[in-house]
């Protein structure tokens, strides 16, 4: 089971986000976890990219609009996840 984690860099936060950063971040890690579990049940053969993109559009439509319009996720975890959807791996 492959567990997923959203960190925000503090270093690049404004002082509201860094007061926010934690539940911001379990916010992030929900809605990935709950996009990534549903891409992958229902994963029909499409490529990496396919999947990355998928998943993304799911995860941000997890989100309140203006969170998911500022969530800029780090490509290669990105990527990572959409191998693990590839993998048939499931999600915690």
């Amino acid at each position: 089971m492959t567990e997923l984690h959203v960190s925000l860099d503090s270093s690049q936060l404004n002082s509201t986000e860094r007061k926010l950063q934690e539940p911001l971040e379990e916010q992030l890690t929900s809605a990935l976890s709950q996009a990534a579990t549903r891409v992958a049940e229902a994963y029909d053969g499409q490529s990496e990219d396919e999947v990355m993109s998928w998943i993304l559009r799911e995860a941000q439509d997890g989100l309140h609009p203006d969170i998911a319009e500022g969530w800029q996720p780090d490509v290669a975890k990105l990527r990572e996840v959409a191998q693990a959807v590839i993998r048939g791996e499931q999600f915690d």
